[in-house]
């Protein structure tokens, strides 16, 4: 049980985890509270009792020094709350507080007992032995938070609109009583209190009944329409990552010349293009003019993929070009890059081993804000190519409004992206020996 006890009282010295682990071990938490109060004061060790004699023996040169008059039990009662804040994160000092007393409770004498009481919170202490594990968990809890917070500021928007779902779809003739009807069988003459805790549960039971207009089921609606949004954009992630890095440690390499001036060029106006116009010119070249590809997606056609993903991907590929020469340029002024040639390693060495391997976290920050432009962006283009997916989908719906198609859309739309980011932030551990460094330093 000890290295349970050295995850558990740091963290049981924080209000937030204070209150996580207490609830997480409930039956053990009530037990321990009667029991503290009942016996009072715990024992003091000889240690402990030595260092809370200096500290007294401190406040009292203190309060000498201001000409305060303070008594003997004041002093020590202030000198156990110094001691207790001194050694509250630290597992090897004892405290006489109920965090101390509580840790020790937990991982104490009948492990297997304490265990069972309170299985949920060894299940969360397992996660917080490892450091990088614990790095993995925390973000893997935010991203939960960024999901709630969505599903909030979404729900919130949609409540307060001024458009009636009911008045949309029934039309301005519908009677009073069918527009009764209409919201007592959707529950939105419910309060909003309850219609947003039943769209919370809904987004994490999978459950968001079925659409107003149309009477689909919103889960199968988004889970056929996601996987075209996602095999697009990983697609054009995945070219523009390919072909941009390269170009930019070409333009990095060569600044200043005329290739890398027309390099830059291109990648400004693939940044400046709009998506909508791009993609009606490919349509109008590509297809009514060469008709070389299909102007239209079809699913079982793989040709159709692309136009749309040389249109989502230029500006993809535009900023990455872009972020990799600016990284790259400030990488090779620094002086261990001049070390590396003095060397006597080839240029390819230099830029593989030193000048790439530190250029390519502002390149990663990039990629992972572009996932959220790729699925953000996915209406204008799925609009043109008339690509049956998920942006698409949330344009149609948002006008009625339908609360439940529009909450999905966007809410999983946004678990891809906080997962996109777990995974980024999980790169970063790995290609960057500092934050593996700064995580190891938190155990």
């Amino acid at each position: 049980m000890q290295p349970f006890r050295h995850a558990f009282k740091p963290l049981y010295g924080k209000y937030f985890y204070r209150i996580i682990f207490s609830i997480l071990s409930l039956p053990l938490f009530i037990y321990a509270v009667i029991k503290y109060f009942i016996q009072g004061k715990q024992h003091v060790s000889t240690v402990q009792q030595s260092e809370l004699d200096s500290i007294v023996a401190a406040l009292k040169k203190k309060y000498s020094y201001l000409k305060q008059d303070k008594n003997d039990n004041k002093l020590r009662k202030e000198a156990q709350r110094i001691y207790n804040h001194r050694y509250r994160y630290n597992a090897k000092q004892p405290t006489n507080d109920f965090v101390s007393y509580y840790t020790t409770l937990i991982t104490g004498r009948f492990p297997v007992i304490k265990v069972i009481c309170a299985f949920p919170l060894f299940i969360l202490l397992c996660f917080y032995l490892n450091p990088i594990v614990r790095y993995i968990f925390e973000r893997f809890v935010m991203a939960l938070f960024v999901i709630v917070g969505v599903i909030f500021v979404v729900f919130t928007i949609l409540y307060l609109s001024p458009l009636d779902a009911a008045y949309s779809i029934l039309g301005p003739e519908a009677t009073k009583d069918q527009v009764h009807q209409f919201n007592a069988s959707h529950n939105l003459d419910q309060s909003y209190l309850a219609q947003l805790w039943n769209a919370i549960k809904g987004v994490f039971t999978f459950d968001l009944g079925t659409s107003y207009k149309g009477n689909e089921n919103v889960i199968h609606a988004i889970f056929i329409r996601i996987p075209v949004t996602l095999l697009i954009a990983l697609i054009s992630l995945i070219i523009a990552i390919v072909i941009a890095i390269p170009i930019g440690i070409i333009s990095a390499i060569k600044r200043n010349t005329w290739l890398d001036v027309i390099l830059m060029i291109i990648a400004l106006i693939g940044l400046s293009i709009p998506n909508f116009w791009q993609g009606l010119i490919f349509i109008l070249a590509f297809s009514l003019k060469l008709d070389i590809l299909p102007p239209s997606y079809m699913p079982n056609n793989p040709l159709t993929l692309i136009l749309p993903v040389i249109v989502v991907g230029t500006a993809v590929a535009a900023s990455i070009t872009r972020m990799t020469r600016s990284s790259v340029l400030e990488v090779m002024r620094n002086d261990y890059v001049m070390t590396a040639y003095a060397k006597g390693l080839s240029s390819q060495q230099v830029i593989t081993r030193h000048i790439l391997k530190n250029a390519i976290i502002p390149i990663i920050t990039l990629i992972g804000l572009l996932v959220a432009d790729l699925l953000g962006g996915a209406a204008v283009t799925e609009q043109v190519f008339n690509i049956n997916g998920i942006g698409r989908y949330i344009v149609q719906k948002q006008f009625i409004p339908d609360i439940p198609a529009i909450m999905g859309g966007v809410v999983y739309i946004s678990i891809v992206i906080s997962l996109a980011n777990l995974a980024i932030d999980i790169f970063y551990a790995i290609v960057d020996p500092k934050i593996r460094s700064e995580i190891k330093e938190r155990e």
